[in-house]
């Protein structure tokens, strides 16, 4: 259940710094995240009084990113006093060694959380990940919707589940969406947005590409961009208010972790918490990034999207051969 949320009853509400005091660890590493807050899209103006979003995405709990950075993300979410935690996929690193620290890290929040998985998880086992997203207490959608209810507003999140590897259906996802109610979309993969638009959803929430990590002289988008194709590297994309050529948004979080180096340069590149204040009108407080159009972005050719698929198959079978192998062990 939600727990008790005073209405903010301004726009300047929407800004107020919390007066929870971090532990000291978490003050000294929360130096490494920003906390980013910005309005809802126009959609949502007059359908909600206010409801905050805390967005989260790409923890990979394990070895690379230490523990007590983890928690400082917790800390940090947990002071902004969210009505919900939404958590965009790759919770995982390389292997389920690290799922107990997963599901306690999950019940740690103060707010419900509803989340959806990314292309690691996949690799790393969906079916224990998603077990042990739900012994923290989050709700897992995979290509299906939500409706929550807080102090009497309600809100649909719909869940695409990850098509990096495949797995995303929009029919799926969509299907017995109620129109008249205020919606955001949860998708790992940005690029999935462009579609759920086109169902009437005006703000999606992704992750995947952790911002490049290191953003010093447009690196992340040489790289993020340019070479691996996305379209959506980091930040806010298309326009809130549904003007012009874009019917809705998309922000692609920075992330939490990291799976192959920890390192993090550049401002774009920092460890991200993002707020969204459901209800504000875009432009009615000052917010840290501007609405940008895409890049030129390239969709993966069939053979990648196979080899993608063909990944999370070898890698259960893998599994399942060590699983054997231990079992036979005298």
């Amino acid at each position: 259940m939600p727990r008790p949320h005073p209405t903010p009853g301004s726009h300047a509400e929407a800004q107020r710094p919390s007066s929870r005091p971090l532990s000291a660890r978490a003050q000294k590493l929360s130096a490494q995240f920003r906390v980013r807050r910005f309005a809802g899209p126009s959609a949502h103006v007059g359908a909600l009084s206010h409801l905050r979003i805390a967005h989260l995405t790409d923890l990979h709990v394990g070895r690379v990113t230490s523990e007590a950075v983890q928690e400082t993300a917790v800390e940090l979410t947990n002071r902004e006093h969210p009505d919900v935690v939404v958590i965009t996929g790759d919770f995982v690193c390389h292997s389920q060694l690290y799922l107990d620290q997963l599901s306690w890290l999950i019940s740690s929040f103060d707010a419900p959380v509803v989340c959806v998985l990314g292309n690691h998880d996949y690799w790393a086992g969906a079916a224990e990940v998603r077990h042990a997203l739900s012994r923290g207490g989050a709700e897992v959608l995979s290509n299906q919707h939500t409706t929550l209810t807080f102090r009497g507003q309600r809100l649909q999140i719909v869940g695409l589940d990850d098509a990096y590897t495949g797995h995303a259906s929009y029919d799926d996802a969509v299907r017995g969406l109620s129109p008249g109610l205020p919606t955001i979309g949860l998708s790992h993969i940005a690029e999935e947005a462009d579609a759920l638009w086109a169902h009437g959803v005006p703000l999606v929430l992704s992750g995947h590409t952790h911002a490049g990590q290191v953003t010093l002289a447009r690196l992340h988008e040489l790289a993020i961009g340019r070479l691996a194709g996305h379209r959506y590297v980091h930040g806010l994309y298309g326009a809130r208010n549904g003007a012009g050529s874009f019917p809705g948004a998309v922000y692609v979080g920075a992330g939490v972790g990291a799976s192959v180096m920890p390192l993090r340069i550049g401002e774009r590149g920092r460890r991200e918490l993002t707020i969204f204040e459901l209800g504000h009108e875009p432009g009615s407080f000052e917010e840290p990034l501007d609405e940008q159009a895409p890049g030129p972005g390239r969709a993966p050719s069939p053979k990648k999207r196979y080899q993608r698929a063909a990944a999370v198959v070898h890698k259960e079978h893998q599994r399942q051969k060590r699983a054997r192998a231990q079992v036979a062990k005298p």
